[in-house]
């Protein structure tokens, strides 16, 4: 089954989502929506800090944390600060397709040897970073993950909307993911 609503045109964007922060983001990269002036924050966006993605979004428009796979348990204070002291009600949590993070331990020789070479570590060193701290960042599947970590923030904060969407590195486009 496909749980990719794509958004190409306003009528796509879920109505839970149209005419908030989150809708805004979707029109405002999908759809080309002019931007407008921001003086605050109106989202917070969570996201992968993989680089070959680009949000088209306005100056101001939203808080963005960038952590591996999209994985917020390790940047909760900072998504509490979003919340508490930025005043924000939405977020928007974008995985992607061709994570990293998914099937890492595939690529721990390669994590290993580029920080025995690039960084001047010692290969136990290296090897013990990867097995300490892999098992935390590795993902599943990149659809299920943005899913479940929805679904956790919406725990923690049950008072603040969690749209969990997917962005498509090779067409630069979100789509909604359906729950």
């Amino acid at each position: 089954m496909n749980r990719l609503l794509p958004v190409n045109c306003i009528e796509d964007i879920l109505p839970e989502y149209r005419q908030t922060p989150i809708g805004l983001l979707l029109e405002f990269h999908n759809l080309k929506r002019p931007f407008a002036t921001y003086t605050e924050a109106q989202l917070l966006v969570g996201m992968c800090m993989d680089n070959r993605k680009h949000l088209h979004i306005p100056e101001n428009f939203s808080y963005i944390i960038r952590s591996g796979g999209a994985n917020l348990r390790y940047s909760e204070f900072k998504v509490s600060y979003a919340i508490s002291v930025g005043k924000i009600k939405h977020i928007a949590l974008i995985g992607h397709d061709n994570c990293g993070m998914v099937n890492l331990h595939s690529r721990k020789d390669e994590f290993i040897h580029g920080l025995v070479g690039a960084a001047g570590w010692t290969p136990e060193r290296a090897e013990e970073h990867f097995t300490n701290f892999a098992p935390m960042f590795e993902i599943g599947n990149e659809i299920e993950f943005v899913v479940t970590e929805a679904k956790r923030l919406r725990v923690k904060y049950p008072k603040i909307t969690v749209a969990p969407l997917f962005y498509h590195v090779e067409t630069n486009r979100l789509s909604i993911v359906e729950e």
